[in-house]
């Protein structure tokens, strides 16, 4: 289990070169380990899948439920299980969009303690190796936020300089952007974040005035451009730009498909491609046939496996299925 924060205050001092945070007075929320087994196709492997569900520090408040205040005696409770009861809230209200944002957290708070847990208990070398033996896919921007929590923890729990912790950072994370749809490409208010998030606002607006400064040395005078790759969107209210946030954290980018990745390139990430030649790759998304054929469709399996004379073995080799050209035309194996 780890604690989980929310809302406080900072209180900044200095340490060497860089400004830490002592971030206190939170909302505290335990996050609680699940792991489910994900077993491979025909193999001993099995891989672990560890979820989270979040749960209060105090369950039952004895004194309000005695003075007859009996929702309050579970209020903290309900309010800490909320988080993980339902993924996705609707968030077209300002309560909603704080779920939301709290969820995101929540999740990646917890599983960036787990990671940075495992790496010390194998490795008392500052962090000089994690960078090498930890990768962390964005997938989407959902968990965008993870990468300004890394550069928290590092900075002002493990006490790493603003340089080091920024190297790790963009060595960790890569950025897997799904659609060009604005659903992909969330947005959240500043006020929000410095309310629940109040660290972690700070730190948003260091990495932009770093980033700033240097696009205003490769684009000076050019404020209309600066504005519009800035991870702050200007306006009522300010929003961060979770999408621009990411590319500027991470040190790869990919679309999943060659045709999206192209239109990335040539739309909406046109000048962060101008910028960071090479950053923004194609990755195709794959399936496995094992999954989404063999086990969801037994009756089509069990055709291509006749068809391919009576073996399975298209199942782990897919390049087989090249074999079914000769059928193309083949009225009975269309039907």
């Amino acid at each position: 289990m780890y604690d989980v924060r929310f809302y406080g205050t900072v209180t900044n001092y200095q340490s060497g070169s860089t400004q830490k945070g002592n971030w206190g007075n939170c909302q505290k929320v335990k996050a609680m380990a699940y792991d489910t087994p994900i077993p491979g196709f025909n193999t001993y492997n099995t891989n672990n899948l560890r979820l989270w569900k979040s749960r209060s520090d105090n369950s039952f408040d004895f004194t309000k439920f005695n003075s007859s205040d009996h929702y309050g005696a579970i209020a903290e409770r309900q309010n800490a299980e909320y988080i993980t009861s339902v993924l996705y809230p609707n968030d077209s209200t300002d309560a909603g969009k704080e779920l939301r944002l709290k969820q995101q957290y929540f999740f990646c708070s917890a599983s960036l303690y787990d990671i940075i847990r495992r790496y010390k208990m194998n490795h008392n070398d500052q962090f000089a190796k994690f960078a090498d033996l930890n990768k962390i896919q964005l997938n989407d921007t959902h968990p965008a936020i993870s990468t300004v929590e890394l550069l928290r923890i590092l900075i002002d729990e493990e006490d790493l300089s603003f340089e080091k912790a920024w190297d790790i950072v963009y060595n960790v994370f890569s950025y897997t952007n799904h659609t060009v749809l604005p659903e992909a490409l969330e947005k959240w208010s500043c006020d929000l974040i410095e309310n629940l998030l109040p660290r972690h606002m700070q730190l948003i607006y260091l990495i932009n005035f770093i980033y700033i400064t240097k696009l205003k040395q490769k684009y000076p005078g050019d404020n209309e451009k600066i504005g519009r790759m800035s991870l702050i969107e200007e306006g009522y209210p300010k929003k961060v730009r979770m999408a621009y946030l990411s590319i500027v954290c991470s040190h790869t980018v990919n679309g999943v498909a060659a045709l999206h990745s192209h239109l990335l390139k040539i739309t909406l990430f046109k000048e962060f491609d101008e910028l960071y030649p090479g950053k923004l790759q194609n990755k195709t998304n794959g399936v496995t046939p094992r999954r989404w054929i063999h086990c969801c469709n037994p009756e089509l399996s069990n055709l291509l496996s006749e068809t391919l004379g009576g073996v399975d073995e298209w199942i782990t080799s897919l390049d087989n299925l090249k074999q079914l050209q000769a059928y193309s035309n083949d009225q009975n194996f269309i039907n």
